[in-house]
């Protein structure tokens, strides 16, 4: 069994898409971060830096945290959404990556400085569009030339975009100018997993 500590938000709607893709069994632990959960001496213990999503899975023991981590130790766990083939394999973990190195942080400080910030900053708000664009414009081109980051294969890395581009849609950071990024934008919307994983966080109960 899974236990899954986690909100609604960008990174904890990448496990529970994986969670749903993959049709184990999970309880869902809902962290309020807001009521400081993520804080606690228990929390800490499972996730030292306090940030979700974070994962225990009792049948080996193992304690995960960082979404990416526990994408991977999820599709090594059960041989799925992450090839071996090696050339696959690599394709898959370079845009999970990407997702974590680039993607992932440029949105969050654009969200933080756009959006939430009280005194804004015209820089970091300009630098932030300009980052996301070029962010977008990679991805565009990628997915132009294949129907998954990981070519033919939906995998591990296409969840880990999804998060994020779901939140752009829903906070009006607009992409859908960027043809190809928005048909696999629209494609993986449709997955049952998808659908049901981006709702399961605002309905779960408090850990």
């Amino acid at each position: 069994m899974i236990e899954l500590y986690t909100t609604a938000s960008p990174n904890g709607f990448k496990i529970t898409i994986m969670l749903e893709e993959l049709q184990i069994p999970y309880n869902l632990h809902h962290i309020k971060i807001s009521n400081g959960d993520n804080k606690t001496e228990d929390f800490l213990k499972l996730s030292p830096h306090g940030r979700i999503p974070v994962i225990k899975d009792t049948e080996t023991g193992i304690v995960v945290f960082e979404s990416a981590a526990i994408l991977q130790y999820l599709a090594e766990k059960t041989g799925k959404l992450l090839s071996n083939k090696l050339a696959i394999r690599m394709q898959t973990l370079q845009w999970l990556m990407f997702n974590s190195a680039t993607l992932a942080p440029l949105l969050g400080q654009r969200v933080n400085f756009e959006l939430f910030e009280d005194n804004k900053i015209d820089a970091a708000i300009q630098r932030y569009q300009k980052l996301t664009v070029e962010a977008f414009s990679t991805m565009n081109k990628h997915l132009s030339e294949n129907s998954y980051f990981a070519g033919e294969h939906y995998s591990i890395a296409d969840i880990a975009a999804f998060g994020w581009l779901h939140i752009c849609e829903v906070i009006d950071f607009k992409f859908n100018h960027f043809t190809h990024l928005w048909r696999w934008y629209q494609q993986l919307a449709k997955r049952k997993a998808v659908t049901k994983g981006i709702t399961l966080p605002n309905k779960a109960t408090g850990a």
